[in-house]
């Protein structure tokens, strides 16, 4: 499917409002300069379809790891290479994070070039927007748009440095067959300097938040503030500071509270589950756009159900997320007092869990979920289903009580403001111990998941409210693509993704009535003298022998 960004006028997608001879027939990446950047054109439309066309390198979220086969995905999510998740197909792509298979030669979710043709598109942008000649109404527009260049610029370089560290920067460059292309990595320290002037640089360049419907899917303000959140706290976590430097942490919880500031226009929308079905809302700082469909629904429902609501359930959850989500009365369900009944575990769950993961006898089109042996949607034999008991429910509409699937607005979240919450909550208490602006970030996060009641035990530690910010960051942000990089920056990798994962084996004694017995389903390994970084494409290391490859690779 082709990815738009979406500006938005009455509803109907709007690329250009002028004609130019038959240009509109033209794919945007066969545009020449001349075309772009038209010394005629004093509305930049041209221009401004470029810089659209610029924001579909961003992360695009949901079933992206793999490879898709005409009109059939199969790809799988980015959490089925963590701890939470494992993909129901065996010897999928992903599993390469998992099993060891991963190499320089083998990349499985290959960002280097991607990223660094977004870096070009920018650069190109940056180096030609001044032919337009931009009539005065449209100056402030003209401006915008720099800033938001920039700001994606700093993003696809950020994407770069959580998987690779040091990477080369080019600045404003735009290197052609001409120049010396032997260039040398630049430090992870560099790399992530360069990332934090470019966003000090453009985030009071951009638009104000809220943003305005029309430019829904542009970069603003809170997302540039957003970005220097989340790599801050990269920067402070373990993996980036082994020495743990309070000064680290402390500017990460300095740069959440900066955006936290914002309030008046960013907060936690009050329903979990439908934030993620409205184009427009107030918890949802980026988004990549999509048009509207039921993708998330056909590549990740349950696998029985036939007809218009065929799907092919690609996405196992694991027994440990399942775990990790406490009960409706906010304890844990390993707390004896929090009323978890082995015989029948997902009852009175955290509201967030059945918004989350499919589980047997959740009701889906009309019949329970049957992730029973041999249940329809269990059935054994070749056919790809559930390898654990589950399957992933996140991010679809509720259709329970329907007969089809109807399309929905998917779009993958980059930033939202829970997780500048959680990020300002995980600083904080590594800063200064879990004081009360922590707890109320962390009990404002509960609330909002309908948790009664949502308020913390008293007198945490620090070491125990880590713990419990380390949870409620991993059941909130699930199928987000965050555990995959926490597990990372936090070294636990290490820890969760040696050994096995588990499911859960359900049967059917009789009918409504079962058992319940935990199962490893996969083997893991994870190599932490390497795999914390990815390898350097090895095509990329073998025409420049300046470049130096990751450790272990």
């Amino acid at each position: 499917m082709k990815h738009f960004i979406y500006i938005i006028f009455g509803g109907v997608l709007c690329l250009t409002a002028c004609k130019k001879s038959n240009i509109e027939q033209t794919p945007l990446e066969k545009w020449t300069k001349d075309v772009i950047f038209d010394p005629t054109d004093s509305l930049g439309n041209y221009a401004k379809n470029f810089l659209n066309d610029t924001y579909v390198q961003l992360p695009t979220g949901f079933n992206r790891i793999g490879t898709t086969f005409g009109s059939i995905s199969a790809n799988d999510v980015l959490d089925a290479a963590s701890d939470d998740a494992i993909s129901s197909r065996n010897s999928s792509n992903v599993e390469s994070f998992t099993n060891g298979r991963i190499s320089s030669n083998a990349p499985v979710d290959d960002a280097w070039a991607k990223n660094y043709i977004g870096i070009r598109r920018v650069n190109y942008f940056l180096a030609n927007i001044g032919i337009v000649p931009f009539k005065q109404s449209m100056v402030v527009e003209k401006n915008y748009w720099i800033a938001e260049s920039r700001f994606l610029r700093a993003m696809f370089y950020f994407e770069l440095f959580k998987r690779y560290g040091g990477v080369p920067l080019l600045g404003d460059r735009i290197l052609s067959l001409d120049d010396d292309l032997s260039l040398k990595r630049n430090s992870q320290d560099e790399v992530a300097q360069y990332i934090l002037s470019e966003i000090e640089a453009v985030k009071d360049k951009l638009r104000p938040n809220p943003i305005q419907d029309a430019d829904i899917g542009r970069a603003s303000k809170a997302a540039a503030l957003a970005l220097k959140s989340r790599l801050l706290l990269y920067l402070a976590s373990p993996l980036y500071n082994p020495g743990n430097d309070p000064a680290k942490w402390q500017a990460a919880a300095i740069a959440a509270k900066d955006l936290m500031s914002l309030t008046s226009s960013l907060g936690l929308e009050a329903s979990f589950q439908s934030m993620f079905l409205n184009r427009k809302n107030k918890e949802v700082i980026l988004a990549f756009q999509r048009n509207v469909g039921t993708s998330v629904e056909v590549d990740n429902a349950p696998i029985g159900y036939t007809d218009a609501v065929a799907s092919n359930g690609l996405t196992s959850p694991t027994q440990e997320l399942v775990d990790a989500f406490g009960m409706k009365n906010g304890k844990a369900i390993t707390d004896p007092t929090s009323g978890y009944n082995p015989n029948n575990p997902y009852l009175n769950r955290d509201p967030r869990f059945y918004s989350t993961i499919f589980h047997n006898g959740m009701m889906w089109v009309k019949r329970a979920v049957q992730t029973f042996e041999g249940g329809l949607d269990k059935p054994g034999g070749i056919v790809t289903q559930t390898r654990t008991g589950y399957y992933m429910r996140k991010f679809m509409a509720d259709f329970s009580n329907a007969t089809t699937y109807s399309n929905q607005t998917h779009n993958p979240v980059i930033f939202r403001y829970a997780e500048i919450l959680l990020n300002f909550a995980e600083a904080q208490n590594e800063f200064s111990g879990p004081n009360s602006e922590v707890i109320k970030a962390v009990e404002d996060i509960r609330q909002r998941a309908g948790l009664v009641p949502f308020a913390l035990p008293t007198g945490l530690s620090k070491e125990q409210m880590r713990i419990v910010i380390r949870n409620e960051r991993r059941v909130e942000m699930a199928f987000e693509e965050q555990r995959f990089w926490d597990i990372r920056r936090w070294k636990i990798a290490e820890q969760v993704l040696n050994g096995k994962l588990h499911g859960m084996k359900i049967t059917q004694i009789t009918p409504g009535v079962f058992t319940y017995a935990p199962f490893e389903a996969s083997t893991v390994s994870f190599n932490a003298a390497k795999m914390y970084s990815y390898p350097i494409p090895y095509s990329e290391i073998t025409k420049n022998t300046n470049f130096t490859q990751n450790t272990g690779w």
